[in-house]
């Protein structure tokens, strides 16, 4: 929606004004701070026609304003102007962070970077894993209670326990797992469950049982562990931010999200699939939990792949200008970091 060059002046300065002080901003307030020479009249005129378009609302205890989602939206979009910061002095502070690590404690760090520097929450969506596995075991428990022994390719070990309709033998078991590990070790538990369909058929029935009891509770095994891959650090900033924390429902909301991780893994996942800084604002996107928050996110890059995502969670009523260049920057540092490896 087109917005003329008064309009625009008039809901850029009252947002930055709200962001600054988090208060409803008055038409004399305005006036002063956009350089215009309005009338008070003229600009009520003007942000009435703002408020029928959903830029700007006026809560019932104030004469002034305060930016509604769609007014942010606008804000961010076209209004914003971000803060130049010093890159190199900034790049100076983050390479020892982000250096001579290994790759998890790089990336925890980088969420510690992105925490103290915005004083909001700092979150990284770790690379995938891998989910092809290198060697399977069976072990024998019981009766009908088999352990599934899963080693992927980085030497990390997970277990599983099948119970099975009929009790296998030692010889059995080995027989299976010597199997799978003949003809598909290196591939993700996905491909195996789709050769293995089309070629289990000439083994005994009560095998085919077994390796594809296996390959299911690989794959399940696989996928959890791909679910357990955001590190956040800095949540405990939030309760200090009065909009987010002001009453119980938003504080149950707050912890809610930190504790089930499952919508910031899906907002991450779709702020991975585009390129540059992304803003997602509360009220506005459903893939953020509470109308008053927002999260700053940016991609990184492994050898010129993207493979993850960071990102700054904070409230609607952040200093973007601040934040959209701090993720921008600890994503290109990060990318760099990791490329090394």
């Amino acid at each position: 929606m087109q917005l003329d060059n008064r309009a625009r002046t008039l809901l850029k300065a009252l947002v930055e004004r709200y962001i600054a002080d988090g208060q409803p901003v008055g038409s004399r307030a305005l006036s002063k701070l956009s350089g215009l020479e309005l009338s008070p009249a003229t600009i009520r005129n003007i942000m009435a026609d703002l408020e029928e378009m959903g830029f700007v609302a006026s809560p019932h205890t104030s004469a002034g304003r305060v930016p509604t989602p769609r007014g942010y939206r606008m804000f961010v979009d076209t209004l914003l102007t971000v803060e130049a910061i010093d890159e190199s002095a900034l790049e100076g502070r983050l390479q020892n962070r982000l250096q001579n690590s290994s790759p998890q404690k790089i990336i925890t760090n980088a969420a510690q970077v992105l925490s103290s520097l915005s004083q909001f929450a700092g979150v990284v969506l770790t690379p995938k894993r891998e989910s092809a596995f290198q060697q399977i075991e069976f072990l024998r428990l019981s009766e009908k209670r088999i352990l599934l022994v899963i080693v992927d390719h980085g030497g990390d070990v997970q277990n599983r326990m099948l119970l099975t309709e009929v009790d296998y033998t030692p010889s059995q078991l080995t027989q299976a797992a010597n199997y799978i590990n003949q003809h598909y070790a290196g591939q993700s538990f996905e491909q195996v469950r789709v050769r293995l369909q089309g070629e289990l058929r000439q083994l005994r029935d009560d095998m085919n049982a077994l390796m594809l009891a296996a390959v299911e509770a690989g794959s399940d095994a696989m996928s959890e562990e791909a679910d357990n891959n955001v590190v956040i650090s800095g949540e405990r900033n939030l309760l200090s931010v009065t909009d987010l924390s002001s009453n119980m429902n938003s504080l149950r909301q707050l912890f809610d999200m930190f504790e089930q991780k499952t919508g910031l893994l899906q907002l991450l996942d779709v702020s991975s699939k585009a390129t540059g800084v992304q803003i997602f604002i509360g009220g506005e996107s459903q893939l953020v939990p509470m109308d008053d928050m927002s999260i700053v996110t940016a991609p990184y890059e492994v050898n010129g792949r993207i493979v993850g995502t960071l990102g700054v969670i904070g409230p609607t009523r952040m200093a973007y200008e601040r934040v959209i260049p701090i993720v921008d920057i600890t994503a290109k540092l990060l990318s760099s970091a990791l490329s090394q490896h």
